[in-house]
């Protein structure tokens, strides 16, 4: 399976220009605070579909002082004798939110190409409160595993959100409403919501999936339940059917969606709802442990699962994530990563929180400046 075997960096945040081999494991980068760890793994996430790690904004990335112009350059093999794969990301300050990309030196129309080459995952020390935060966070981390199994969901859902924006903008002026251009509006809303719907269903029943293939230990398994009408009538009935009726709802919440300024009902208002599966207890009422530690089983499960299903391969980018994990699950973790053949890169300050990696991972030190050397 193809690994990252070498990363290139111009002028991305603070690296002006970095460019290192990897021998193909698992990547543990540690280093003071503000050395630019997070950095480095925010490049790897920008080379899929979406905002990166950070949801940074393109024009907001580029060095202090440079031109504006930054790029991030992959290249993958197998192994030594095999050919890599080339894939580039480029930025130009006098186009600042257009990605120019190419694989082996050919631009290809969109990032979402990369995906057929390589995915990326992740989990941020921002997500360690998931649980508690609003559903909308808890859809972005689904979506993200949707987008990382089907690239086409990112796709379906900027039309979604771009029709349901129109949709609201015609109903705040009732001086002006166009019945059968509310009606199209309508029907492209619950084409795409479905779609919606149905890569998130799907995604629940992988994640089962690959709680199959892990087996609970450190991590504990989850119970994933979708909490959402379209979700919970896909469940019933087929996805026809569901859009028909999603569409009429729609035609009859007009009134109402204007008066609230905002759609009531659709897949940008469902949520995730994770259980501990022992204690039978909710997520959000866990301990900060063990919500951490549900976290990293969702991202192991959608890993496992993956694997089984996918030549191309998953790099899981895992930001600080052994800082609060005691010495058994740090273990226990490097047991997993290597029973699933997956490359990771981590982060943290303490390069004794990765001595369980042993030579399964390049032990790499961050320092100040943008230097990265052998820890």
């Amino acid at each position: 399976m193809r690994r990252i075997r070498r990363i290139t960096l111009q002028n991305f945040r603070t690296y002006g220009f970095l460019d290192f081999s990897l021998p193909g494991k698992s990547v543990a980068l540690t280093g003071a605070n503000g050395v630019g760890k997070t950095n480095l793994i925010e490049a790897l996430s920008l080379m899929s579909p979406g905002r990166g790690m950070r949801r940074a904004k393109l024009d907001e990335i580029a060095q202090q002082g440079s031109s504006g112009d930054w790029g991030i350059g992959l290249s993958l093999k197998e192994d030594d004798n095999a050919e890599a794969v080339q894939l580039a990301l480029q930025i130009r300050h006098d186009a600042p939110t257009k990605k120019l990309c190419r694989v082996n030196g050919d631009p290809v129309p969109t990032i979402g190409r990369f995906a057929e080459y390589i995915r990326f995952t992740w989990l941020t020390p921002a997500q360690d409160r998931l649980f508690m935060e609003g559903a909308a966070e808890r859809r972005r981390f689904l979506d993200r595993m949707v987008l990382a199994q089907n690239t086409a969901h990112a796709q379906v859902s900027s039309a979604y959100e771009k029709a349901m924006r129109q949709r609201q903008a015609i109903l705040a002026d009732p001086s002006d409403q166009d019945p059968q251009l509310l009606d199209v509006l309508e029907g492209q809303m619950a084409q795409n919501a479905v779609a919606i719907a149905v890569g998130r269903s799907h995604m629940a029943d992988i994640l089962r999936e690959g709680y199959k293939a892990l087996h609970e230990g450190a991590f504990p398994n989850a119970q994933i339940s979708l909490q959402g009408t379209l979700e919970e009538a896909l469940a019933k009935e087929g996805a026809e059917e569901v859009q028909a009726k999603y569409q009429q709802n729609l035609h009859g919440a007009r009134r109402r969606d204007a008066q609230a300024g905002r759609c009531l009902l659709g897949p940008h208002r469902s949520d995730l709802f994770v259980m501990h599966d022992q204690k039978q207890q909710p997520a959000r009422l866990c301990s900060t442990g063990e919500q951490k530690a549900l976290l990293i089983g969702l991202v192991l499960a959608h890993a496992a699962a993956l694997h089984k299903q996918s030549e191309i391969p998953l790099i899981l980018l895992l930001d600080e994530v052994a800082a609060h994990l005691d010495e058994d699950r740090r273990a226990a973790l490097a047991d997993i990563l290597d029973s699933l053949d997956c490359q990771a890169f981590m982060t943290g300050t303490d390069a004794s929180l990765f001595t369980p990696w042993g030579v399964r991972a390049t032990h790499l030190q961050v320092q100040q400046g943008g230097d990265v050397v052998e820890a």
